[in-house]
């Protein structure tokens, strides 16, 4: 572990993940945030993950990864993805997994090692840092027992993920655990109380800002804007069975979906069997942009759409799109249970509604007959998400986790 002039402890850190920037993506947000900040106390850190689809690393200029920073090494490795572009699935996760093994064996001995989910990953990483007598920390953004459970996985599955995660998350010296039900979730897989920080996910100030380009696309009749990855536990799905009822009042409403996700064949038949595809604007799929594309369909909207469907093992999930909308200026309408409408709810920043097709109809014509926010309010806004989610905090407590890890026991 080197030093350095004043004497304190530059250790060199290993993230291992099968997402990172630049890839639009919360863990993508999260691991370049805490890579940033464990290079602003001069560690050295080498991320070991996968090549970005063509189109992500086009799209990539101006946003977090295009250039990676001094003292930072990025090594890309081939790797499977399903339909709809990522990398979900057991012979997807093994694509990554088998070769991690490797790589973590051949690298450069770190003083601390960084393990993103799937808990494959996990277990990769404890194995690995065992033989290597390697400390490492888990980064506990969900608990995919829980999520595999409730989604109606075969009992043996779950009792296998379950075993598998609980084992990985032991063997951590630190785990980072995103909200304080996964901290719950992780205390109940055996992991100690002491060894369990919680970092909440934050967003990234300087590009998410209410001034700046408006997406050139947003001319027109106005819309409602999902951002970010739809899956079936997201159940976004809604969106579209209100907007049925949103056009009865008013018949230009557009709700544009910006990303990807397994969700997006379903979502569009099911626009094609409403009546509301391609052809008529009325819902429309546009390709995941980078972080600064995305900003400026935020600013074009007249709210953003977040939800969350109950009883997937996500429930105390908040998910990283509030604060991307919010940092904006855009009040978001979030549909479904969790921490995140409390937190929406007590700091003004949009509306809370059940997870109901009339209760979010409702909700969404209300922000598209109403006026758009005045500059005040959208300046009110961002200001809220820069004193109390941004990425930069996030990372900073995120990376002295890391630091005291990497110290000897």
């Amino acid at each position: 572990m080197g030093r350095g002039q004043s004497g304190q402890r530059r250790p060199h850190v290993v993230v291992a993940s099968r997402i990172f920037a630049p890839e639009p993506a919360a863990a993508s947000f999260r691991l370049w945030a805490l890579t940033a900040a464990l290079r602003r106390v001069s560690a050295t850190v080498s991320v070991l993950t996968v090549r970005p689809t063509a189109g992500v690393s086009r799209a990539a200029v101006g946003g977090p990864g295009a250039v990676v920073p001094d003292g930072v090494t990025v090594s890309r490795w081939p790797v499977l993805r399903d339909a709809s572009g990522v990398v979900r699935g057991y012979l997807q996760y093994l694509s990554f997994d088998a070769p991690l093994a490797l790589r973590l064996l051949v690298a450069r001995r770190p003083d601390v090692v960084v393990s993103e989910p799937p808990p494959t990953t996990g277990v990769v990483v404890r194995a690995v840092c065992a033989v290597r007598r390697v400390p490492y920390v888990y980064y506990a953004a969900d608990v995919w027992s829980d999520a595999a459970a409730s989604t109606g996985a075969p009992r043996a599955v779950v009792r296998l993920l379950t075993a598998l995660e609980g084992w990985a998350l032991r063997g951590a010296r630190a785990t980072v655990a995103v909200s304080d039900g996964v901290a719950d979730r992780v205390r109940a897989l055996g992991v100690e109380d002491a060894r369990i920080s919680v970092v909440r996910n934050g967003i990234d100030t300087a590009v998410f800002t209410p001034d700046g380009p408006v997406e050139p696309q947003a001319d027109g009749a106005p819309y409602l804007l999902y951002a970010g990855t739809a899956s079936e536990w997201q159940g976004a799905e809604i969106f579209i069975d209100a907007l049925v009822r949103v056009r009865e009042s008013v018949p230009d409403a557009r709700v544009v979906f910006l990303g990807q996700g397994s969700a997006w064949p379903a979502m569009r038949e099911t626009a094609d069997g409403l009546g509301l595809g391609e052809s008529t604007a009325a819902v429309t799929f546009v390709e995941a942009a980078p972080p600064a594309g995305a900003a400026a369909w935020l600013r074009g909207a007249r709210g953003a759409l977040v939800s969350l469907r109950p009883g997937q093992g996500y429930d105390f999930a908040f998910p990283t799109k509030v604060f991307a909308a919010v940092a904006c200026g855009t009040p978001v309408l979030y549909a479904g249970p969790g921490p995140a409408g409390p937190v929406i709810t007590e700091n003004e920043l949009g509306t809370v509604t059940g997870y109901d097709v009339e209760e979010v109809a409702e909700a969404m014509t209300a922000m598209l007959v109403a006026q758009p926010p005045a500059p005040a309010a959208r300046a009110r806004l961002g200001e809220w998400v820069r004193q109390n989610a941004s990425a930069d905090h996030a990372g900073d407590v995120a990376a002295d986790v890391v630091r005291s890890a990497a110290r000897p026991s």
